[in-house]
């Protein structure tokens, strides 16, 4: 699918089922080795406050998503993807906001991720967040044997976190205060 010259507005909702046709499409793009609807169903069955799985949608068209899951007293990002046709307009980075800000919301200590070693454009991205490289896991990836860094986000509730979270969300457009305010009947954010 291509994406229009001219397209509506981008809309973070949270992930339904009715959701992961164009989220497993996605993931197959995107992934060596894809998540499965089993694996999907499974983490939107768990509580809200122990997981957060948005979509990012454009009109009635998923073109992002992304994923995390809480552990005490911080974050792990388990997923970022963008339809390719969609890559390159800030997708990526308004769902990584969306879930930064929801964590730092909860209080949390920190986020922590890995991404593949050979993917400098993720890397660049999450470090424009203040992720630091902390170690790898070497072979990692098994289907490709990539190994995968390590990144934190640390001391995500310091003035230094929240100063560059909300410059992040000015130039993304997204609300300072925190991630969207996700309307349960719409699953759409509130404007």
């Amino acid at each position: 699918m291509t994406a229009p010259a001219e397209v509506a507005p981008l809309r973070i909702a949270p992930m339904r089922r009715r959701h992961l046709r164009a989220v497993l499409r996605t993931e197959a793009q995107v992934y060596p080795q894809p998540w499965t609807i089993g694996l999907y169903l499974g983490e939107l069955a768990q509580p809200d406050d122990r997981r957060r799985y948005v979509v990012a949608r454009v009109g009635g068209t998923v073109v992002g998503h992304a994923g995390m899951i809480v552990a005490v007293d911080e974050a792990h990002v388990t997923t970022v993807a963008v339809d390719p046709a969609w890559q390159r307009r800030g997708i990526g980075a308004r769902l990584l906001l969306d879930l930064v800000l929801a964590a730092r919301e909860a209080a949390l200590a920190g986020v922590t991720l890995e991404v593949r070693s050979a993917n400098p454009a993720a890397i660049a991205l999450y470090e424009r967040f203040g992720f630091v490289a902390e170690g790898v896991r070497r072979g990692y990836y098994a289907e490709t044997g990539e190994d995968a860094v390590i990144m934190w986000l640390r001391d995500l509730q310091g003035d230094e976190a929240g100063d560059r979270l909300d410059r992040l969300a000015r130039e993304l457009g997204h609300p300072v205060d925190g991630p969207l305010e996700l309307d349960p009947a719409s699953g759409e954010a509130a404007s």
